[in-house]
């Protein structure tokens, strides 16, 4: 399985990307699922949300309940790995471990630990921080 950050999810859904052709391409060609963990899902509607909160004139409002409802068309065409025991599990182990890596990434990484998941994320600084797991860029050519 393969499991999508934030970042990775950004580019799948900006047709203006330039990265995205690749990725899409990429995702294509492998024989793995792809899906998105819910605390990615969580991170993208809050950024939304948040943007139409702090429009105050509600023509400003119209892309960011655009780009929304673009975000919850696609999640719905999507499969969502949610947020379980092992995964809660694995949370509570790691993060005595006192790694410099949020707590948001970290809930990301123990998804994709506990479904043994290879994350595709473009933060390989601190997500290689995170012991077992397999995570690649796939936004460069270096992934």
């Amino acid at each position: 399985m393969i499991l999508l950050d934030s970042d990775h999810l950004s580019v799948l859904l900006e047709v203006r990307d330039a990265k995205r052709i690749a990725l899409i391409s990429r995702i294509d060609e492998t024989p793995d699922d792809c899906a998105i963990p819910i605390i990615v899902v969580e991170e993208h509607l809050r950024s939304w949300l948040a943007e139409i909160r702090r429009a105050n004139d509600v023509h400003k409002q119209i892309v960011p309940y655009m780009r929304l409802s673009k975000l919850i068309g696609f999640l719905l065409k999507s499969t969502i790995i949610g947020w379980n025991e092992p995964a809660a599990d694995r949370f509570q182990d790691l993060k005595f471990l006192r790694r410099r890596i949020g707590p948001q990434d970290l809930k990301i990484a123990c998804i994709a630990l506990a479904n043994d998941a290879l994350l595709l994320s473009a933060n390989l600084r601190d997500f290689a921080q995170v012991p077992g797991l397999r995570v690649e860029n796939w936004l460069n050519n270096d992934g």
